[in-house]
């Protein structure tokens, strides 16, 4: 055991020593270079392919934290200096296809989608390696790699759009703040006044609950008027079809519920002139649905009567990588979580190391695993369901944003982790 937590100790002491050598300075300049990937295969394997590479204006993620001390996403960017082979910047992430590649579908067919990733953009030659996180190990895996020239002429600088930027919040220099962007997806020009109130809407939403009340001051809210030719979007299981600039859509993986923007290139195109570290999409319909992907975006309806509740669960995945702690609602996904490894997400445990999660923080006369009765609710334990199984998986309390829409808040842990991803974008 001391030997384990020797080992422990020195790792994190390595990361944060890398992270206190790396002068931003030294290796990027002030913007940011968006790689445009493709993702391709099936249940059983998948490849990566490079699509393009885009000059933009503006690196808005932190100056500091160029390598983060916790471990989220499906996948990972690492980013290698070509002169000296250190690693100079790293990122997690997910993305929609790694969702598709859980379902029944994926198991008999082949898919490709795309994937944009931003990074700083780099003042001399680098190695990029693009790593996912491997089902039965948990460990990170290589499976894609590419050197780039910043003084390459095949990457694009052209302007993408002319979408009129509104800032709505604003803090201070983006590099010490987390700048969200609101979308609008099926907003017609006639309909942007109303993109307007909804936007206030959901920052009031947002700052509206803890902890992001308590943080308003480390936000910049960014508003991007990306006007559409149909008002709404695509429920292609009622047969209604929307020309939209995001080119939304609900049943994804064939669940009515589950709204998303399947190509994700699309949707960073929209914010490609607007500083950005976290993407919301607001569509302008009033169906029930949404979904939210680490580090990908976040999506949900405009005019429903669990709007805000929804946008602060979705923008808790998008953002902060907090899991899903429901269980019994309907999804496509089979088997998403392995028994044996601890899933990355930090609401969520299989048991398999628990003691990097919360287990310090469950009082000695909690029972553990701890029963699902009322007279336990609002107590850190240990509660079984959650990850969209009832078995097997754990959440920490009995009720919290991540597991239903009636939930008063967010729970002790779900509040650490947000806190924890704001501090990374603010300090």
């Amino acid at each position: 055991m001391k030997k384990i937590m020797s080992i422990a100790v020195l790792l994190f002491i390595t990361v944060v020593y890398s992270n206190a050598q790396i002068d931003y300075n030294d290796y990027f300049t002030p913007d940011r270079l968006r790689m445009d990937l493709v993702f391709a295969g099936n249940a059983n394997e998948q490849h990566v392919y490079l699509d393009g590479l885009h000059f933009e204006k503006e690196w808005s993620g932190s100056v500091h934290s160029l390598i983060p001390d916790f471990d989220y996403g499906e996948y990972a960017i690492e980013v290698y200096s070509a002169d000296d082979g250190m690693k100079i910047f790293m990122k997690g992430f997910c993305s929609l296809f790694s969702e598709w590649r859980t379902t029944k579908e994926a198991e008999e067919t082949d898919m490709a989608q795309s994937n944009s990733i931003w990074i700083p953009f780099p003042k001399n030659k680098i190695k990029v390696v693009v790593s996912e996180r491997m089902h039965d190990t948990g460990a990170l895996n290589p499976i894609f790699s590419c050197n780039i020239d910043p003084a390459d002429k095949s990457i694009k600088r052209d302007v993408e759009n002319n979408y009129k930027i509104d800032s709505v919040l604003y803090n201070g220099a983006s590099s010490q703040k987390v700048d969200l962007v609101f979308v609008a997806e099926g907003y017609t020009a006639q309909e942007m006044a109303k993109f307007r109130l909804d936007v206030n809407e959901f920052m009031g939403y947002l700052f509206d609950i803890e902890p992001y009340k308590s943080r308003k001051e480390g936000f910049n809210i960014w508003a991007v008027e990306s006007v559409s030719v149909d008002s709404g979007t695509d429920i292609p299981h009622h047969d209604i079809w929307k020309n939209t600039v995001a080119c939304s859509n609900f049943y994804t993986f064939k669940t009515d519920r589950y709204l998303t923007a399947p190509d994700q290139k699309k949707v960073v195109q929209i914010v490609s002139n607007t500083p950005c570290d976290a993407i919301y999409v607001i569509v302008n319909f009033d169906k029930y649905g949404g979904g939210g992907i680490y580090n990908y975006y976040g999506l949900s309806m405009s005019d429903h009567k669990y709007e805000a509740e929804v946008f602060v669960h979705e923008f808790g995945h998008s953002f902060a990588g907090l899991g899903d702690e429901y269980y019994s609602s309907e999804v496509a996904y089979e088997d998403m979580y392995n028994p044996n490894v601890e899933p990355w997400e930090p609401n969520l445990t299989t048991l398999a190391d628990f003691g990097r999660k919360w287990k310090d923080k469950i009082d000695k006369t909690t029972p553990v695993p701890t029963p699902d009765k009322v007279e336990y609710s609002g107590l850190v334990g240990l509660f079984e369901g959650g990850g969209y199984s009832a078995k097997g998986v754990y959440r920490p309390v009995l009720d919290c944003r991540m597991k239903t829409n009636t939930a008063a808040g967010f729970c002790p842990i779900c509040i650490d982790a947000i806190n924890r991803m704001i501090d990374y974008y603010c300090k």
